[in-house]
């Protein structure tokens, strides 16, 4: 359904553009992949955002070139067997190595921010954008939110949002996330962002799936996928994005 193109940012950034197959668009969502990069599943999720009538834009925001594509895909299966887990995780602090450093963060988000205003720009998104993403996409959503006044909606899955209350306080729209109950080092931290949330005045609101981990909605993870919860957050992202876009 979709193309790829090049926005000119610095460095350039490559990203996934799906647009709906009949009508107008209804807005636009960016959707920012898990740490394993812009796989075929975020391209599916870009997909089914356009299916349902807005423009997506999925941008490749992290670089796996020295990682063969088999070896990639044992590291990601293997982090979520509980069998091999520990065996895998050299591999996976090399992978998350570069992303570590200081300047990644503030490139990260500029280029994010440069893919808003390549949507906002185009008369189809009506200057409706919201974003989505998944686990770094996540915490991605959050900080866009923050210093994105004009971002419709942030849509969470299981992402982290460590940011000082003068920054929560600059949100401008709803916050819907998404957690796995399994997910344990979310789940100790939501109790306070609910807090801090809240003080901020932001309209916020989490919801939890029992029974789930980490990357429930990645139905591409056959140890993680949970269709149940994920069927339902898909029904709730819809939700949110008639409402406002």
């Amino acid at each position: 359904m979709g193309e790829m193109i090049t926005l000119k940012t610095s460095p350039e950034t490559s990203a996934y553009l799906a647009k709906p197959g009949k009508g107008a668009a209804r807005g636009a969502v960016i959707v920012i992949h898990e740490v394993w990069g812009l796989d075929e599943h975020i391209k599916s999720v870009a997909d089914r955002v356009a299916a349902a009538g807005y423009l997506a834009l999925a941008p490749a925001l992290i670089s796996h070139d020295d990682i063969d594509k088999a070896s990639f895909g044992e590291i990601q299966q293997a982090l979520f067997d509980p069998e091999r887990r520990n065996t895998i995780q050299p591999q996976l602090r090399k992978l998350m190595a570069p992303m570590q450093a200081p300047e990644f963060g503030t490139q990260t988000i500029a280029r994010v921010r440069a893919c808003f205003d390549y949507l906002y720009d185009l008369p189809e998104s009506q200057q409706k954008v919201a974003v989505m993403g998944f686990c770094f996409g996540g915490s991605y959503s959050f900080t866009l939110a923050t210093v994105e006044p004009r971002l419709v909606a942030a849509i969470p899955f299981y992402g982290h949002a460590d940011h000082p209350p003068e920054e929560l306080a600059a949100i401008a729209c709803p916050v819907r996330a998404f957690y796995g109950e399994k997910d344990e080092r979310l789940m100790n931290s939501l109790p306070e962002l609910k807090q801090r949330m809240q003080a901020a005045k932001v309209d916020f609101e989490a919801k939890v799936y029992p029974d789930c981990g980490h990357a429930f909605f990645n139905d591409s993870n056959r140890f993680a996928y949970n269709q149940e919860a994920a069927t339902d957050a898909w029904q709730r992202v819809l939700e949110l994005l008639r409402q406002t876009t």
